[in-house]
């Protein structure tokens, strides 16, 4: 064991010790955040247009602050963005994390110096909380890659901006410095294949032990390794045993992974955004992640099918169930107060609180009043998979209103398969009567005849890469969504194939 493994074991049960202490403490922690956020930020514009002054209870927030998206806040966040302090948070921001937004273009997310080593403890403490639990700690010593946007920042008004990844970047601590890949370079190209191939060229012979990213585009790098190859990504990184991924569900892609692969590697799921590193996997054994509570983010959740009513109720941690579909609502040390992040989240624990990420709430489908949501498409996904053998790349579902002649409506599966099941319609049987099973306004819509069972579009090899090339998506944090409640995507889609 070299000196940096065991080092690393030792902090590792340094840093498990610090967070049980907040974890079986969560409702204690929960307040001393919330008033320390309400206290540093009560002589801002937000605060005084807010009266923080007056704030001495959950009741006093909800009365005083309405729930918010970006656009709601925008007014505020436009005047930081002109060079206006004190505005959200003290002084000005560290930095700006530019995200695509669907309505108004670019969105500029607050990362201030109270908020930025939240990110950058959490993704740390993830790996430790896994050394901790497997007493693995070998891949320390071989190199590690992180497949995300390039660092290079520009500035506006004295504030440096770039993707979240980029700006994360610049944080990679000095004793990983020697082991991260890729070059700095190689990290700046812009355009995601031309990159791909660079790091192709600059791993292929490195001892990679550890590789991070979305799993739809560490999927691309693997398939350029072996295209450049003829091995698996298993052999060619014989020490590659830790794969750390976010933002989408990884089990859709496990098994091809697996494939790519050639053995099955360990996996830590993280829960990182731009407004807040939220949650991260602390146990291999456990479902879900373990929501962070004491990262100078106040927590409040609405069940997702009151979302939208007039005056839905904001719970806090005490009082949500687990299994409950929610919206999440935070209040941050970067100024986001109130703030709808737009997932939505069940909770798999509540002691400690785990959660797992169950969609989007504008992502979903009821055009015929089936409230269909990402966590239910995709454990249908899995079962079909699991029952046929099959394999699968990518996938996302629309709903099909208005198909030709007499058919009824139906929701449309546009698949990419890996490996086909030898009957398909067996598959998608598999599928539906789990979608049947997960979700009874879908049943009753079968039964009822509204709708008929769904059908599978199979999509051509890289077809979903070409979607999201067409629309300026291609790799770094972007994501496919996995369902729609319009024929935007679908349309596109056929335009492709």
């Amino acid at each position: 064991m070299s000196i940096k493994s065991f080092v690393a074991k030792i902090f590792a049960i340094y840093i498990r010790k610090k967070i049980n202490k907040w974890a079986n403490d969560p409702h204690r922690t929960q307040e001393k955040v919330f008033k320390e956020l309400i206290e540093t930020a009560k002589h801002t514009r937000f605060g005084k247009d807010h009266d923080f002054q007056n704030i001495t209870s959950h009741s006093d927030f909800v009365n005083k602050v309405p729930v918010r998206d970006y656009e709601e806040l925008r007014s505020y966040i436009d005047k930081m963005v002109e060079g206006e302090e004190d505005v959200l948070w003290p002084g000005k921001p560290l930095y700006y994390a530019k995200t695509s937004g669907t309505t108004s273009g670019a969105k500029y997310i607050p990362l201030t110096k109270e908020s930025m080593p939240t990110h950058i403890n959490a993704a740390r403490n993830a790996i430790l909380c896994y050394i901790n639990d497997t007493g693995n700690s070998r891949f320390v010593d071989g190199k590690m890659i992180f497949l995300q946007g390039s660092p290079e920042l520009s500035e506006k008004n004295g504030v440096k901006l770039g993707r979240l990844s980029g700006i994360v970047a610049h944080y990679v601590p000095a004793y990983l410095q020697r082991n991260r890949m890729p070059s700095w370079e190689t990290n700046c190209i812009e355009d995601w294949e031309t990159k791909v191939d660079a790091i192709v060229d600059e791993t292929l012979r490195e001892d990679m032990s550890v590789i991070s990213g979305i799993p739809s585009w560490v999927q691309m790098y693997f398939e350029r390794l072996i295209d450049k190859t003829g091995k698996k990504v298993g052999e060619i990184f014989p020490n590659f045993d830790l794969f750390i991924y976010g933002g989408v569900n990884y089990e859709p892609y496990r098994s091809k992974f697996e494939n790519l692969i050639g053995r099955k590697v360990d996996s830590i799921e993280l829960f990182p955004a731009s407004e807040g590193f939220f949650a991260f996997q602390d146990k291999q054994g456990e479902k879900g992640m373990l929501l962070q509570l004491d990262s100078g983010m106040f927590y409040e959740f609405i069940k997702a099918d009151e979302f939208y009513d007039e005056n839905p109720g904001r719970l806090l941690l005490h009082e949500v169930e687990q299994g409950v579909n929610y919206v999440m609502i935070v209040s941050t040390s970067a100024g986001l107060w109130s703030y709808n992040v737009g997932d939505t989240i069940q909770f798999t624990s509540l002691k400690p609180y785990r959660v797992m990420v169950s969609g989007r709430i504008k992502h979903f489908i009821s055009a015929f009043g089936e409230h269909v949501i990402a966590k239910e498409v995709e454990e249908a996904m899995q079962e079909a998979v699991r029952e046929t053998g099959a394999a699968i790349s990518e996938f996302t579902v629309a709903p099909q209103i208005n198909p030709e002649g007499d058919e009824l409506p139906y929701h449309e599966w546009f698949v990419e398969f890996e490996r086909e099941p030898e009957d398909l319609n067996k598959f998608a049987d598999i599928v539906d009567t789990s979608l049947q099973k997960q979700n009874s306004y879908y049943f009753d819509l079968i039964k009822g005849h509204i709708l008929q069972r769904l059908k599978i579009t199979r999509m051509p090899r890289n077809a979903f890469q070409e979607y999201m090339k067409s629309i300026g998506k291609l790799g770094g944090q972007n994501k496919l969504p996995r369902l729609s409640n319009d024929r935007k995507i679908a349309d596109k889609l056929y335009e492709i194939i």
